[in-house]
């Protein structure tokens, strides 16, 4: 890279990466998009400024760093592999940085074959949602060696309020399953909770004010069951289900390689896969309280 701000390239215009290019481009980074059919999230970032190309090959030829925010791995191999893709066109002193929730095996293959030709392959997932992408207020936890973390963190921090150096290449990627790994636990354990306390008769009320009052309260109990009791509101994890069952897949797949065990991976992973068979799949977190109202014949979003 020189001295000056480097030649992005940027790869995924949705809901994070809108606000992610929006703020790229506010920021003074010459910017450069391939865009899918749906042009329309595209057009106030190309009315700022930013260039198109049509292909990823020529995306990786026209950047300095090339940013990817794709759902997960088998995006992100096409983007890499595929026809036109990332890997023809790699090239010496090229970054190419992945924003996915990716499985660990294939970050290092893709690792692997991109430094073969002189290119560094990094792992940035994010935290937070479309709101703070917006506003460039995300997190990320980056997984880079010393040197490269350095040159793109005035990169990242376009977007990030909060830029982590995690570890070295992969861990990024680790990192981001295990924390979504949590948080789908308490989600999970949330969602069978209220089932109980339906079935018997017990106040879900009550359980909420038992557990806001002590330790064992968190931000997703309060996003799911808080907002739940006081509208209805099952929006407060915007996250959807077939994304949660797609990291929790990845999770338990990582952690068996070790080896490791995955006892409560395993259970909160089909917890998701439940849910998606229900039919809940597009809709968010939260929305496995319908699952459990389904499942054990109860009343819990109305009561």
């Amino acid at each position: 890279m020189s001295t000056d701000k480097p030649r992005i390239g940027f790869v995924g215009l949705g809901l994070m990466g809108h606000g992610m290019a929006k703020n790229l481009v506010a920021k003074g980074f010459p910017l450069t998009v391939r865009l899918h059919k749906n042009r329309k999230p595209a057009e106030d970032i190309l009315a700022a400024g930013a260039k198109e190309v049509k292909t990823d090959a020529e995306l990786a030829r026209a950047s300095d760093v090339v940013i990817l925010c794709v759902t997960g791995s088998p995006q992100i191999e096409e983007i890499i592999y595929g026809e036109n893709g990332i890997l023809s066109a790699a090239r010496d002193g090229l970054v190419v940085v992945d924003t996915s929730t990716a499985e660990p095996s294939s970050t290092a293959k893709i690792r692997n074959d991109l430094a073969r030709k002189g290119t560094k392959y990094v792992d940035a997932p994010l935290a937070r949602t479309p709101k703070e992408a917006e506003e460039g207020r995300l997190n990320t936890m980056v997984g880079a060696d010393d040197a490269t973390f350095a040159r793109l963190k005035p990169v990242l921090s376009a977007y990030c309020e909060n830029v982590i150096h995690v570890g070295g290449p992969g861990h990024g990627h680790m990192l981001k399953l295990v924390n979504n790994f949590i948080a789908m636990s308490i989600a999970t354990a949330t969602a069978e909770a209220c089932a109980a306390c339906a079935k018997a008769g017990v106040s879900i009320r009550k359980l909420h004010e038992i557990v806001s009052a002590g330790g064992v309260n968190s931000g997703i109990f309060q996003m799911m069951v808080g907002k739940m009791l006081e509208s209805g509101d099952l929006s407060g994890v915007k996250f959807t289900l077939s994304n949660a069952m797609k990291d929790l897949r990845y999770y338990t797949h990582f952690v068996e390689a070790l080896p490791s065990p995955a006892i409560i991976g395993e259970a909160v992973h089909q917890s998701m896969v439940n849910a998606n068979i229900l039919g809940f799949g597009d809709k968010y977190v939260a929305s496995l309280l319908e699952a459990q109202e389904k499942l054990g014949g109860v009343n819990i979003v109305r009561q």
